[in-house]
């Protein structure tokens, strides 16, 4: 299945943007009544045929519509710090879209190396996955956000921090698999190379934040970032196979 992105369609016509149309007459050599797919990013996927293949402004007609086309049982937000090298966010933003993420949220601490983040490449990216990988919803990416934002920020979920330090609580660190239920809303943070300060780690957990782990292993901030979104993932998988 070749799946085509246009967040602004309406049925029953519609005009991919010229990129597109390219893509579909010149590269794939589609033709008049050919068949293809499109998502708004929303959840609707649509099933479509070709009735005008010009290479700048190619029209479909939609035949069928799919909504809700392979959503989530959960939904997760990962709040990330971006990485030094921007590439390896990137490989971060692109495997979580594949994987399964609602939201992204650029996290500023205080340990940050990058205090810079350019969404637009970020944006590119995320579209790309997520035609590559099939799917009808697009994960939403937020403009760069100072920590403590994030944390006051309203959340109607679980809210729980991934840090390095020993036990802030009596409680002490959980792992992220073990205390993960499936079905229920999440927002999983990730700090720097540095790792978040104390500081922060403290008004995370004033703030109802629950601290865990993501195992024994020392990890990179991407690599993290991607084991907490696919831990959240296969939870919820194994649920429904049980």
């Amino acid at each position: 299945m070749q799946l085509f992105y246009a967040p602004d369609l309406e049925p029953p016509l519609h005009t991919l943007g010229e990129e597109e149309s390219r893509h579909c007459i010149r590269v794939l050599r589609l033709g008049r009544g050919a068949a293809l797919h499109l998502t708004d990013g929303r959840g609707n996927l649509y099933r479509a045929e070709i009735t005008d293949a010009d290479p700048r402004h190619c029209t479909v007609r939609i035949v069928e519509t799919y909504p809700e086309f392979e959503k989530m049982p959960y939904e997760l937000t990962m709040a990330v710090a971006p990485t030094k090298n921007p590439d390896r966010y990137e490989w971060f933003l692109e495997k979580a879209t594949e994987v399964g993420v609602t939201r992204i949220i650029p996290l500023e601490t205080a340990h940050s190396e990058r205090r810079s983040f350019k969404p637009q490449r970020g944006e590119k990216v995320i579209t790309a996955a997520m035609k590559q990988s099939l799917k009808a919803y697009r994960p939403e990416l937020a403009e760069l956000t100072p920590f403590r934002e994030a944390v006051s920020a309203p959340f109607a979920g679980r809210s729980l921090i991934a840090h390095c330090e020993a036990p802030h609580t009596e409680n002490g660190k959980a792992l992220l698999a073990a205390t993960l239920r499936p079905g229920e809303a999440a927002r999983i943070f990730i700090g720097p190379e540095g790792d978040f300060s104390p500081e922060e780690i403290d008004f995370a957990l004033s703030h109802g934040f629950e601290e865990i782990t993501l195992g024994p292993q020392r990890l990179r901030t991407e690599t993290a970032a991607v084991v907490a979104t696919v831990m959240t993932a296969t939870t919820n998988l194994l649920s429904r196979n049980d």
